[in-house]
């Protein structure tokens, strides 16, 4: 059995934790793991190896991750642009028929989804193999514990799919719950992958035509990278909308499972340790008669007097005060912060492949960034029309070039890159580079970058 985990979407529930070039699925929330690991982790019991579909950014994260994880049976399909889920299963599904493994059985599961329970996970996913060898299209029904009104239902009799179910009020949902026979839709799915493709194909004629030009055109080396066009042209289609609901091979079973896809504070709030007081656990919270407090921050002291029920969120560059069960109202406030700033996109501390960059300082004209490049990594050949930059070395040694010079820097040596010119920062040792940047000029957007020549492919 092979593991499909799909790494898409940014998590902006849980934002500012999450952001566009860090999500969720990827940030350190459980015991100094991500879901993503827990997922990795979870799956590797029960699967051969896995295949993991995600944007060229979500790649090199998860690559550093399966890293600490020692995992190094995988495979990587890259998606320059988000198509929703219909399309990212089938080009993983055709990429599995492409290689001889179209009767292959697959488990496709969401990156950023907790299970506690995983004997009764094991036990679960043994039933759904059953079903799925009989040519059956899976999914996983999570039995409600309260009414829920954002996630879909799916309405069942025994192990058959009556309806799905979209996003309901709050007044269908607790007749949902009532009712005993209607289940959380958890995005989870077991099928074998010449089974779903002949679906889609069935169901959704034009998005199983447009994924298998896209598939055809594919760069297939190392990884699988699909060519932004191909990806543009395949209508934006759930597996839900494709296939599922459409289909009379669908199965559902039920998964009493300890399942959560974490997708909001009040949701995170349940799933972490507390103290005495029903606040959670943080190191830096000074709690003054204080209770039930979601307190997240690793930077500075946070201290509460006389509060309760209230969501806490600082991140440096950003700092979240809710009440508890408001927190879905979090979507509202990204969609605010977009319109001004950079941070639904990206933390202080950004990840790249070649290592991390950290914001120290940024004004009107001027930005100082901390850059700290890996061993025997370096950056691309790029330029940028609205700033110049001062790269002072603090650690290591830099390899440089500069327009039409190529230097080496040691520490507390300096270099002065002219707006315009091409430049590049290398790290041909066995130790970390640290440099101070210091960027000048009217506009130092991440944006404002043109790339000539890169390790990582990256456009």
């Amino acid at each position: 059995m092979i593991n499909i985990i799909l790494c898409g979407g940014s998590g902006t529930r849980l934002w500012p934790i999450s952001r566009t070039l860090m999500p969720k699925q990827f940030v350190k929330l459980f015991a100094d793991k991500s879901l993503f690991q827990l997922t990795v982790e979870r799956n590797s019991k029960i699967c051969d190896s896995q295949m993991i579909v995600s944007n060229i950014e979500q790649y090199f994260l998860a690559l550093d991750q399966l890293a600490e994880l020692q995992q190094t049976n995988n495979q990587y399909l890259l998606e320059p642009v988000a198509r929703n889920t219909a399309p990212a299963i089938a080009l993983a599904c055709m990429a599995l028929a492409d290689e001889g493994d179209g009767d292959e059985m697959v488990l496709v599961t969401p990156s950023d989804h907790l299970i506690k329970n995983e004997a009764k996970y094991q036990k679960v996913l043994q039933q759904a193999q059953t079903l799925a060898q009989s040519d059956n299209l899976v999914t996983f029904g999570i039995a409600p514990t309260f009414a829920e009104t954002g996630f879909g239902y799916i309405e069942a009799d025994d192990f058959d799919v009556l309806a799905f179910h979209e996003k309901p009020d709050l007044k269908t949902a607790e007749q949902y719950l009532e009712a005993g026979n209607y289940y959380w839709n958890s995005g989870m799915f077991m099928f074998k992958a010449s089974v779903f493709l002949a679906e889609l194909r069935t169901h959704s004629l034009a998005t199983y035509e447009a994924t298998q030009t896209a598939f055809k055109n594919a760069n297939k080396g190392e990884m699988i990278r699909v060519n932004y066009h191909d990806m543009s042209n395949i209508p934006e289609n759930s597996i839900d909308y494709a296939v599922m609901e459409k289909s009379d091979k669908v199965k559902v079973i039920p998964a009493n499972i300890g399942w959560s896809d974490v997708g909001s504070f009040d949701a995170l709030f349940n799933e972490l340790p507390k103290d005495e007081n029903n606040n959670t656990l943080n190191e830096n919270h000074i709690a003054i008669d204080s209770k039930n407090n979601l307190i997240y921050g690793e930077e500075r002291k946070i201290a509460t007097i006389d509060i309760k029920d209230i969501i806490v969120v600082d991140t440096g560059d950003a700092l979240l005060i809710s009440k508890k069960g408001s927190s879905q109202k979090v979507k509202q406030v990204v969609a605010q912060v977009k319109k001004t700033t950079e941070l639904h996109n990206i933390h202080l501390t950004g990840h790249r492949p070649w290592g991390t960059y950290t914001v120290l300082e940024e004004a009107k004209g001027y930005k100082i960034k901390r850059i700290e490049v890996l061993p025997n990594k370096r950056l691309s050949l790029q330029s940028h029309q609205h700033r110049n930059e001062h790269w002072v070395v603090i650690k290591g040694r830099a390899e440089v070039v500069n327009a039409d010079k190529i230097l080496t820097l040691y520490e507390n040596e300096s270099t002065y890159i002219k707006a315009g010119d091409k430049h590049r920062l290398s790290n041909a040792t066995n130790e970390v580079l640290i440099i101070i940047e210091v960027q000048v000029g009217g506009y130092m957007g991440e944006d404002d970058i043109e790339r000539f020549k890169d390790d990582f492919q990256r456009s």
